[in-house]
């Protein structure tokens, strides 16, 4: 009798209905709500992030150690990949510096002309030796020669690239194999044949990479892989130095779009801006090595900035990267 008055009060009870806001949001809502999210944390990135960028170009602005020409002069050098573009321009401001350099790359004619604009430029010596990267030998003649020429090494400036095309990836791997052993593994090679000599004159090793051995930037798969390897391998290398009190200093040269004849022809058809004087890129990196520098970036802004906000917002890095390319000229070949 107890339990038939209680539900005959439960029944007699009004029914108590959700609130409103504990239903399900509309799909509409949601999106709503995450677009306002993004949007507020893009807000407070950039708010977070535009001082500082600020504060470290600043920092860069104001503790720019002064460069002379003259730390060059009868300094003992090797440049790879000389014959055209970055590679040629260093010669030329090298030779203009007053140093000795050994150039390489893979055609003789043109090596041999700048040679003889070296000679004439003011070089304290200039010479050179063709050939292919692919060979890992020549990596090591090359050191070799330069020790018989002058008796030691002061820089050595390592520039080569192997021939990439600039599309979407198509899954050769031999071609991958073949740029690793150009692009990363004959500098490699070199560096260890170059070692002891550069030990004994506390000298430095200027590795050329790119903006994308740091950033994954589309179509350029296979020389991207080489140059992540390269700062893997340097990087590491940088810290044994120093733990080991070696004096050889290694800087690594991270350059955005340059306007070099190859890269005229390889990429100009995708970028929307210009690309960065190759005569004042390759005085920047020999600048960078002789004050012995950690990084260069060069263009500073272009290269720096993506840098920093990498790990800070790499989905809108992404985004920006590609936004910057007219993919629309890309086709799968």
């Amino acid at each position: 009798m107890i339990k038939t008055e209680q539900s005959m009060k439960d029944r007699n009870l009004p029914q108590l209905q959700p609130h409103p806001s504990s239903q399900p949001w509309p799909l509409q809502t949601h999106r709503a709500v995450e677009h306002v999210s993004e949007e507020i944390r893009m807000g407070l990135l950039l708010k977070i992030l535009v001082p500082f960028v600020g504060l470290v170009l600043a920092f860069c602005f104001y503790s720019k150690e002064d460069f002379k020409p003259e730390m060059l002069k009868g300094k003992r050098v090797i440049v790879t990949g000389a014959s055209t573009g970055i590679g040629e321009q260093m010669a030329y401001h090298l030779a203009r510096m007053g140093a000795h350099v050994l150039i390489t790359a893979r055609t003789e004619a043109k090596l041999q002309k700048v040679v003889t604009w070296c000679l004439e430029l003011g070089a304290a010596s200039a010479h050179y030796m063709y050939g292919s990267m692919e060979d890992m030998a020549l990596a090591e003649d090359v050191v070799k020669e330069a020790k018989q020429l002058w008796g030691g090494l002061d820089m050595l400036i390592l520039n080569h690239i192997g021939y990439t095309y600039f599309n979407y990836f198509d899954g050769d791997v031999e071609h991958l194999r073949k740029l690793l052993e150009i692009n990363f593994l004959s500098y490699v090679a070199m560096t260890v044949s170059a070692l002891p000599v550069l030990k004994e004159s506390g000298g430095s090793i200027l590795v050329v990479s790119s903006t994308a051995g740091k950033v994954g930037i589309p179509f350029v798969a296979p020389y991207s892989a080489t140059k992540f390897a390269l700062d893997g391998f340097f990087s590491s290398l940088r810290q044994e130095l120093i733990i080991e009190n070696i004096n050889v200093s290694i800087t690594l040269c991270i350059l955005g779009h340059i306007a070099t004849e190859t890269a005229e022809k390889t990429v100009s058809h995708v970028m929307q801006k210009p690309g960065a004087p190759k005569e004042e890129c390759a005085l920047e990196i020999i600048k960078s090595g002789a004050l012995r520098k950690r990084e260069l970036y060069y263009p500073y802004a272009a290269v720096r900035i993506p840098l920093l906000i990498r790990d800070w917002a790499p989905e809108f890095l992404d985004s920006f990267t590609r936004n910057r390319l007219n993919v629309e000229n890309v086709k799968r070949s």
